[in-house]
């Protein structure tokens, strides 16, 4: 490799960096590369992950006759890692910077009795989402939540391990200095990086810790028992999610009990989320004191998909948190046989059109010239014109923006579901939420969505 300090930096007007007239890989293609090998690494490692993509990409297929398609479609999918401490979650955010992903809103999934918190590191520039919207839901164990004797253990296991390669530090050293990775650094960078999501087969703990975390709370056996922050699902989007499920069963795949997020509507809205769950993988386990290992088995890993709908403004989600939370008290105390047509109808409230959302400010929407627009002007000079006369003259249309983040509630209800736990096994945790303690361990600040 040049050595750094014989590098001449020079920025192309109108064009990507180069540096001695090499240009540097665009941050976009890193992400979409990056983004590709996550996904050729995880369907070789869990099979049924390619079943899911073909069955997803088959319903997108009949859908686009019906729905318009954004070109986007095909790349959008994201990943989910867990990590054990803050030195991997800085680590990781260095690594995600470059390419082009930022952390985005907070997440205290410790309300779900989940002792993590976390945060989704995405583009954060329109052009950067049209490009690849690429995404990592990321959690942060809070060994602060666990009661002293796993704590110790945990603690215990998660300080002699190291996820990251010796070569993939150089490298991210490398391209903050740069600014960027030539061809051949990008192609190590990526390479390098895979390793850390890679699936180990080989436990870095003996069965005994493993079962006693597990018996703690199924999360510390798979954050702290691995010496890798394996990808515990990866997620291809879907334009028709109810279509889609019905085809996972059709296909064998065992579902989990319920779509997460609000029922099925004509006009979608924020995120819609399913998974077939957790597959057991054949693990070994290294004997103390020995070379020897032992066999076991290991649950975490599944496979999820999603479909996206409309932002909602402040006082959309106002409106449809109220309705998911009475829902839900509903729901607690009804037979189950009658919970999911309560949740059905009382999201019947929010309204499903995109004018009347329009109208009330619930969701957030782009508006465009129409080709009638060309040419158009003002009966009187300096009139205001508003925006119902542009719809209604067809001189603009409006396109709903597309929702970009994870709903915590959702979220924690996938990772149970995939984690075996039911209501009655929920830990109750004395905790509040602590976005301070994840920027500190991030080294930055967590931007907000809206």
């Amino acid at each position: 490799m040049t050595p750094m300090a014989t590098i001449m930096q020079t920025p192309l007007a109108g064009g990507p960096r180069q540096v001695d007239q090499q240009p540097f890989v665009g941050e976009h293609d890193l992400r979409n590369t990056f983004a590709l090998a996550m996904s050729a690494m995880y369907k070789t490692e869990v099979p049924l992950y390619g079943d899911l993509v073909r069955i997803v990409m088959e319903v997108n297929q009949a859908c686009r006759t019906q729905i318009p398609l954004e070109e986007r479609l095909d790349l959008e999918r994201h990943g989910a890692i867990r990590l054990g401490t803050p030195y991997e979650l800085r680590i990781i955010r260095r690594i995600f910077a470059l390419i082009g992903l930022h952390p985005v809103d907070y997440y205290d999934l410790s309300v779900a009795g989940l002792p993590m918190h976390a945060t989704a590191f995405r583009p954060v520039r329109p052009d950067a989402l049209r490009k690849n919207p690429f995404r990592v839901f990321t959690t942060l164990l809070r060994p602060e939540l666990l009661r002293p004797e796993p704590r110790e253990l945990v603690l215990r296991l998660l300080i002699r391990r190291n996820i990251f390669s010796d070569e993939l530090l150089k490298l991210v050293g490398v391209g903050e200095d740069q600014e960027g990775f030539f061809a051949h650094q990008a192609e190590r960078f990526i390479l390098e990086a895979m390793k850390t999501f890679k699936w180990h087969s080989v436990a870095a703990a003996s069965l005994d810790d493993y079962q006693r975390l597990a018996a703690e709370h199924p999360i510390l056996a798979d954050i702290a028992c691995f010496n890798s922050a394996h990808i515990n699902h990866l997620t291809p989007q879907t334009l028709d999610i109810d279509r889609a499920e019905a085809k996972m069963r059709m296909a064998g795949l065992a579902v989990k009990s319920r779509i997460e997020g609000a029922p099925a509507r004509q006009y979608p809205i924020l995120l819609r989320q399913t998974s077939f769950l957790a597959l057991r993988e054949q693990t070994s386990f290294p004997v103390k004191g020995s070379t020897a290992l032992v066999q076991g088995s290991h649950k975490a890993r599944f496979g999820e998909i999603e479909q996206r709908g409309a932002a909602l403004t402040t006082e959309g989600r106002k409106l449809f948190d109220r309705i998911l939370s009475e829902a839900l008290q509903t729901m607690a105390s009804a037979e189950a046989d009658v919970s999911e047509q309560i949740f059905k109808q009382a999201f019947l409230e929010f309204p499903d059109e995109w004018e009347t959302m329009l109208r009330r400010g619930l969701a957030f929407f782009e508006c465009r010239c129409t080709i009638k627009a060309r040419g158009w002007k003002q009966s009187t000079t300096g009139s205001r014109v508003s925006l119902w006369t542009l719809l209604k003259e067809q001189l603009v249309e409006t396109v709903p923006i597309t929702y970009e983040d994870f709903l915590p509630i959702s979220a924690a209800g996938i990772f149970r579901s995939n984690l075996h736990l039911s209501g009655d096994d929920q830990q109750i945790l004395e905790s509040a939420d602590d976005q301070h303690g994840l920027e500190s361990a991030l080294g930055c600040k967590i931007a907000q969505s809206n």
